[in-house]
């Protein structure tokens, strides 16, 4: 199959679906930050303790997120991944459209917690879907077409964010959830002609064990191809959840010229990961390698890092360029899911390929945990920098002894004895 045919065979209703479920996973994730300061002063929470409210809400989303992956991924592999994304996204939409109408903190934490148990399920169940549809040939495009598009969330995310509060101060904040819970529903809809995946369906009356998350750390191999996934991901929510959702602190040290703003750094780091989430498929297909762009998007990314703790004097708009660029260094976050629903077999495919994406996200406390711990040793941007070099190691570990599979056939099974 030529490029060309292989592109056109990715075009596609699940890739369609999974790109806007996708959508919506990311303009929820990076609306909250945004929407944060207002919502809580709307609600009354003095400035002094904001910072640790908001910290607060975002662990117990965090939390819901790491849950969910669980919960899902199994789901996905007992009962199919059609019903992920129908209840993933009806869960998500239900709890931003309740938490719309919050007023209190007790509430708005049940409402963050159970919009982070949906979309938990979002991306991993997607790609999962797209996998298994589509021919080995057009894997790689398939998952760069729903980054490409689901990435723009953050972009649209950080606009509605924005645009809410400024012209609407003080319930700016409650149009932006009830936008995000419309979009979900209307996606709920569209999610009606899917149908299940060929390969689950000829598993589902077979004698073998489905969605066993504890098999995963009873075998030292599937415990290792597990760890390795999680791993290679590491550097980009490092670059997203401690460099560009930070930029407000970092840009007085590195002596940035003229005012920056988090949610300007996150639409311009998202909006150069679009890009690069679309090409990475391309890289694939043009290496024929998954290793190969996985590792090229690498080398990218521990160039950026280094660029941007070592600029001094940038302008705002030098800086926001240095965001993008930094994101599309990440350009290969749809890829690597993708790995991981090829690492493994039918019977646990979903289980991982939903868990992955979330223990990535879930390793971002660790790694602001250990950032803040050196912050008092070496600095703010000692720290980073300490912090960036360790997960880029890792995930260069971690990428030289995964295994190829790229040509690999989806079709076979998780058959080592259980326990």
């Amino acid at each position: 199959m030529t490029d060309r045919a292989s592109f056109r065979a990715a075009l596609t209703l699940p890739v369609l679906v999974g790109a806007l479920g996708y959508f919506v996973d990311i303009f929820d994730l990076l609306l909250f930050p945004i929407i944060k300061t207002p919502s809580l002063h709307a609600l009354g929470i003095p400035v002094a303790q904001q910072l640790e409210v908001g910290a607060r809400l975002l662990n117990w989303q965090m939390n819901g997120l790491l849950l969910g992956g669980i919960l899902w991924g199994v789901l996905g592999d007992k009962r199919g991944r059609r019903s992920v994304l129908f209840g993933s996204i009806a869960l998500y939409s239900l709890a931003n459209l309740a938490n719309a109408f919050v007023h209190g903190i007790p509430a708005y934490t049940a409402c963050r917690f159970l919009a982070g148990l949906g979309l938990a399920g979002e991306l991993g169940a997607a790609i999962t879907l797209v996998s298994e549809a589509l021919p080995k040939e057009a894997r790689g495009y398939g998952s760069s077409i729903v980054a490409g598009v689901g990435i723009c969330g953050a972009v649209v995310g950080g606009v509605l964010g924005k645009l809410f509060a400024t012209h609407w101060p003080g319930s700016g904040w409650t149009y932006a959830y009830l936008t995000g819970g419309i979009l979900g529903l209307l996606l709920l809809g569209l999610r009606m002609g899917l149908k299940e995946s060929h390969l689950f369906e000829e598993v589902r009356d077979r004698s073998v064990q489905r969605g066993n998350f504890l098999s995963l750390f009873t075998s030292m191999d599937r415990f290792g191809r597990f760890l390795r996934c999680v791993m290679v991901g590491l550097p980009i929510w490092f670059v997203v959840g401690i460099l560009v959702v930070n930029a407000e602190s970092f840009a007085p040290a590195l002596g940035v010229r003229g005012p920056v703003e988090n949610g300007m750094a996150v639409a311009w780091c998202y909006a150069g990961g679009a890009l690069g989430d679309v090409l990475a498929g391309a890289v694939s297909q043009a290496f024929r390698s998954r290793r190969k762009a996985i590792a090229v998007y690498l080398g990218m990314a521990a160039v950026c890092i280094a660029a941007f703790l070592l600029q001094r004097g940038f302008s705002a708009g030098a800086f926001y360029g240095l965001c993008a660029m930094l994101g599309f260094s990440f350009g290969y976050w749809a890829l690597l899911v993708t790995v991981a629903s090829e690492q493994f077999g039918t019977n646990l495919r979903a289980t991982v390929t939903t868990t992955v994406p979330n223990f990535i996200r879930g390793a971002l406390t660790p790694m602001a945990l250990g950032f803040l711990f050196l912050k008092g040793h070496f600095g703010l941007l000692g720290s980073a920098a300490a912090v960036g070099g360790i997960v880029l190691l890792l995930a260069a570990y971690s990428v030289a002894h995964m295994e190829e599979s790229f040509d690999r056939d989806l079709d076979f099974l998780e058959v080592e004895q259980e326990g």
